[in-house]
């Protein structure tokens, strides 16, 4: 069964939906229980990047997150929820993140481009088992925060928006997409799959 956390911010139900669809068992869920027991985790996210850390520490659920990671089961952080992997972010003031992935989070730094990055855009795809290696490989992103001093060796994609960001992330068992799959069509539903089929 895949969890997927509920801490009050996220597109929960879309994420649920592409799974239904793609054929696995997924569940809603903010029980320690039931993300302790799941053999995949997934940790979406919309909104504040404070907001988000203080839902999951009043609800109890940062220990099941990293006891989950710890254990080696496939971890899925999305949009909000990959940048919640990291040290900190520096949205409204500096915030602590799970630091599971080093690195931060902080504002596009861009002049001649709309913030948030909004729309469909390209990845410039790194050897890893969930994101395929294709060209004009497109998906959907909503942000105004982005990864920085990720090392190297955890960026699975890059995407040029004014300039290059990261935009998915990998370490061990543990992966980021910044961008949304389940809006992302048929390329994005293939990551779920794959992410899905990871043992």
């Amino acid at each position: 069964m895949i969890a997927i956390i509920d801490y009050g911010m996220g597109n929960l139900k879309s994420v649920k939906k592409a799974l239904d669809f793609l054929g696995f068992e997924a569940k809603i869920t903010s029980e320690k229980k039931d993300i302790l027991d799941a053999s995949h985790v997934i940790l979406p996210g919309v909104g504040a990047f404070a907001d988000a850390m203080s839902n999951l520490n009043k609800r109890g659920l940062i220990t099941p997150i990293k006891k989950s990671i710890d254990s080696g089961k496939p971890f899925l952080g999305i949009c909000l929820g990959m940048q919640l992997l990291f040290d900190y972010s520096l949205e409204y003031g500096r915030s602590e993140g799970l630091k599971v992935v080093s690195g931060g989070v902080e504002h596009f730094s861009l002049t001649d481009k709309k913030v948030p990055h909004m729309g469909w855009n390209s990845l410039k795809v790194h050897d890893n088992p969930i994101i395929p290696k294709e060209e004009n490989l497109y998906v959907y992103f909503v942000h105004s925060y982005h990864a920085v001093n990720v090392p190297e060796e955890n960026v699975i994609a890059t995407t040029e928006y004014g300039y290059e960001f990261v935009s998915a992330v990998s370490k061990g068992n543990v992966f980021g997409l910044q961008f949304h799959p389940e809006k992302s069509a048929g390329k994005g539903l293939n990551m779920l799959r794959r992410f899905g089929g990871l043992k």
